[in-house]
């Protein structure tokens, strides 16, 4: 157990700052970018300290930089955080991801005053939840956490996105809550069937349980449904689309390229672990769902023409591809779909605000309004392609060695997934190419020829997440080196082995 309560104090940080932003006087308003800026910065500096706290050996606890206290003793309800590598690099890329998208929202809010200082003390609160919810150890506050990120997302969108966003902000709240009233019915049963006592809801102590096949199968809907929701999966995708277009780009970062990682994270962390035999059973069917995501969301944002509904079209279908990599239970799959979670959550960002930034300048998300702007914002459309081509997986790009490892790993146990996998990854590349022919080549737009190109700030957004997209590209090794441990960890809870290579069968076959 860490001596120090180091996930507390990031998760605090960003609270504290969220209220000092609230608080300022009327007079000093215009304060309240830089400082959230501060705060979440000071967040990343000590998450990164943190970081050298945990260590990446096989012989380790499966949570590091613990903390466990009693909390309501009589439900037996803790306060426990902890972290895998699973988590960590999770809540990494969190911190990473909330000052870029603070900075890259400089101007979301023009006006200095309350509106402003709300915006930006509800992406500070955003962030805590977000920490909260990959250190939370304790099944019951994982579940207050995961429900308490709804409500600064609700009015992220609701209050400061688009001209639907009181649409899209209700229709992504009723989803959410109806996947997490399944999930809450699941915990209470869940904990019917632990040890009891003050600390009833530790992961670890609900980690194995006896329980009778049919109670381990309907605990295991109940969870993975919120989770498929949250993620979000085919059929229960529909609402991401609306919130992501509508929201604005920074917020659209935080909730895709962040929060829905919660629902593949919580598979992991809960459905495989809590239910092995029950994940088990369900395999054929999430594995058929994940294909459909794949395919479906790849083929929807061939045909859209708006720009911000491309991209979380094809952040559906890269989350089915996450799914596949989980359930498809080999080492090399579920390490592909952990390392996937982190670089999706790069290139979204990087996809999400520079269209952003081209948005601000062309007045329209609709393909028509464009074409030619490559003569006119020359480093925008630099940067624009390295995002596009990171989400088609180019080699020497980060989603290229996920993605890679996902198919491979999963062709070891169903190759026919791995083949549909396939036939997506060159969708992938139609809908990405698309994108970016459609926005930015063609003859220059005369009556655009005085739109400045990317200003200093937004080159030091785009200058962090290109860092990303190509550093976890060509050198992908420390954050695989943090993630083989609980991928480790993770088959032996589920009891699957590695599939047996089949090449030297088909060596010795062929040589008769």
């Amino acid at each position: 157990m860490s001596s120090f309560p180091w996930l507390t104090t990031i998760g605090v940080i960003p609270l504290v700052g969220a209220a000092v932003v609230v608080l300022l006087p009327k007079g000093t308003a215009k304060l309240a970018r830089p400082i959230a800026l501060g705060f979440s910065i000071l967040a990343l500096i000590v998450g990164i300290i943190a970081a050298t706290q945990f260590k990446t050996g096989g012989n380790n606890p499966q949570f590091q930089l613990a903390e466990v206290h009693e909390w309501i003793p009589q439900i037996g309800v803790s306060y426990a955080l902890g972290v895998d590598g699973i988590a960590l690099s999770l809540i990494l890329m969190s911190l990473v991801l909330v000052p870029v998208s603070l900075l890259a929202a400089w101007h979301d809010v023009p006006d200095p005053g309350r509106r402003q200082q709300g915006y930006y003390a509800l992406m500070l609160t955003l962030e805590t939840t977000i920490v909260a919810v990959f250190a939370a150890t304790d099944v019951f506050l994982f579940y207050i956490f995961f429900e308490a990120m709804l409500i600064p997302v609700f009015f992220l969108i609701g209050s400061f996105g688009g001209p639907r966003g009181r649409y899209a902000a209700l229709k992504f709240l009723l989803y959410s809550l109806a996947g997490s009233l399944l999930m809450l019915v699941a915990v209470i049963a869940l904990y019917q069937q632990g040890p009891g006592g003050s600390h009833g809801f530790l992961v670890d102590q609900l980690t194995g349980l006896h329980m009778s096949q049919t109670t381990e199968r309907w605990l295991f809907v109940g969870f993975f449904l919120a989770f498929a929701i949250k993620a979000p999966m085919w059929p229960v995708h529909t609402w991401l689309p609306d919130a992501a277009s509508e929201a604005r780009p920074a917020t659209a970062v935080l909730l895709v390229g962040v929060l829905d990682k919660v629902g593949t994270f919580g598979m992991i962390r809960f459905c495989l672990q809590l239910f092995p035999n029950a994940s088990k059973w369900a395999t054929p069917v999430v594995i058929v769902l994940a294909v459909i995501s794949i395919l479906y969301a790849a083929m929807v944002a061939i045909g859209q023409k708006d720009m911000m509904r491309v991209i979380a079209y094809g952040s559906v279908s890269h989350f089915g591809f996450i799914v596949l990599g989980i359930f498809a239970f080999t080492a090399t799959s579920q390490t592909g779909a952990d390392l996937y979670m982190i670089n999706h959550g790069f290139t979204t960002a990087a996809l999400f605000l520079f269209a952003g930034f081209l948005i601000a300048r062309g007045r329209s998300r609709k393909y028509p309004d464009y074409g030619g702007w490559q003569r006119v914002t020359p480093v925008l459309s630099g940067f624009f392609l390295l995002a596009c081509l990171s989400g088609l997986a180019l080699p020497g790009l980060n989603s290229f060695v996920s993605e890679f490892l996902v198919v491979a790993g999963t062709f070891q146990r169903h190759k026919v997934a791995a083949g549909f996998a396939v036939f997506a990854v060159i969708l992938s590349a139609l809908y990405m190419l698309l994108l970016f022919q459609r926005l930015y080549t063609g003859p220059k737009p005369e009556e655009k020829q005085h739109v400045r190109d990317l200003g200093v700030r937004e080159k030091v957004v785009a200058g962090v997440l290109a860092v990303f997209i190509i550093g976890l590209g060509f050198y992908p090794k420390p954050a695989l080196d943090m993630l083989k441990p609980a991928v480790t960890q993770t088959l032996q809870h589920v009891g699957v082995h590695e599939p047996a290579p089949t090449h030297g069968a088909v060596v010795e076959g062929s040589s008769k």
